[in-house]
């Protein structure tokens, strides 16, 4: 749980402040005003490039050639600082002392939904594996190593690929890293697929279930499936095979239905549903909640809804931000919430606390 924010020169935001007591966050403004700033911003206090993938010479102030920096104070006291300066890599430090980007997923557990995420289930793989990661993180915080390991050592071998390098000694030390990290990868993602379906078993929601199936991760044997595959994986320039092709899918449970045949309604309820569990689950486990971060949460819901979601936030006692265009549209949030509204001036963000 955050008790302060500060943002310096991020973004459209020059410098911002929050000070914050664990309720829910309702951030309200005119589309361009500088919202989802905030909640990008508190995305990169977790591994990662954030809600929006950006790179870090993305993130500083428009038309400004200077660094930006994000700093957060947590309930516990820890103070988190990540930052960047023009034409230089994201620093991170816990407690003032420099850290691997990794070690913020041992810290802070953050998971999101945006508005680009509404078609995850009829878009591409690559973003529900991005998502089921996400949530995977929240459980296992060593899961951003592996992944990572795993990543790496691809990019190397499908650099041989393309180079057309036929001797197998090159690819043995790769195969064998990446073989390794696969094993915890998917023990990590199935390990999270079933604390979300424990979840959401019994548990009394406005939000449809999902069953959750992850396919196409790859053979038990993913290092002799590599050594065989390699002349087929030389022909397409990259690894065929392995965790890096899963896909999760989901089927809204009472219907029966697959997610991408659902209403676009449905399929962001099925979405909040497992943000839902992921809490509960961590709730009911550790007694952790991970930060949420919601961004045009009002979208595809209707007022019961939307209603509904805000009592399941406060049930969980979740820390969630929330932004929408409208204050009214956290109304039935009444003072169980802190509200913030973001005016944009001449291109520079402001912030102005209890506006509601």
């Amino acid at each position: 749980m955050l008790t302060e924010l500060t943002l310096l020169q991020f973004r459209s935001h020059r410098r911002a402040s929050m000070a914050l007591d664990g309720r829910p966050v309702a951030i309200h403004g005119p589309n361009g005003a500088g919202k989802t700033n905030i909640i990008e911003a508190i995305s990169l206090l977790s591994p990662g490039r954030g809600l929006r993938r950006a790179g870090a010479e993305e993130l500083m102030r428009r038309d400004e050639a200077v660094g930006w920096k994000i700093r957060a104070t947590l309930q516990n006291g820890q103070e988190i600082e990540t930052s960047a300066q023009p034409s230089a890599s994201r620093d991170v430090r816990i407690d003032g002392k420099s850290t691997p980007q990794l070690a913020l997923g041992r810290v802070l557990r953050v998971v999101w939904l945006v508005p680009a995420m509404d078609r995850l289930w009829i878009e591409g793989a690559e973003g529900r594996r991005r998502f089921l990661d996400r949530l995977t993180l929240s459980f296992a915080p060593d899961h951003a190593d592996a992944v990572m390991l795993y990543e790496k050592a691809m990019r190397e071998r499908n650099r041989l690929l393309k180079d057309m390098v036929r001797d197998p000694s090159w690819y043995l030390a790769l195969e064998d890293r990446m073989a390794n990290a696969a094993i915890d990868i998917r023990a990590n993602r199935a390990l999270a697929l079933t604390r979300l379906k424990a979840a959401q078993n019994g548990a009394q929601t406005a939000f449809p279930a999902a069953d959750l199936t992850l396919i196409a991760q790859g053979p038990e044997d993913l290092r002799q499936a590599l050594a065989e595959g390699r002349a087929a994986d030389m022909r397409a320039g990259r690894s065929l095979t392995g965790p890096h092709r899963a896909d999760l899918e989901a089927r809204y449970a009472v219907k029966g239905q697959p997610a991408a045949q659902c209403s676009t309604g449905e399929q962001k309820a099925l979405l909040i549903s497992l943000i839902l569990a992921n809490a509960r689950a961590l709730r009911a486990e550790t007694g952790d909640t991970p930060i949420v971060l919601l961004d045009e949460v009002a979208a595809h819901l209707d007022a019961k809804r939307r209603a509904a979601l805000y009592d399941e936030i406060c049930a969980l006692k979740l820390q969630a931000f929330m932004t929408g265009t409208g204050a009214e549209l956290f109304d039935t949030l009444g003072d169980r919430a802190q509200y913030w509204e973001v005016q944009e001036t001449d291109g520079t963000s402001h912030i102005i606390e209890g506006a509601s």
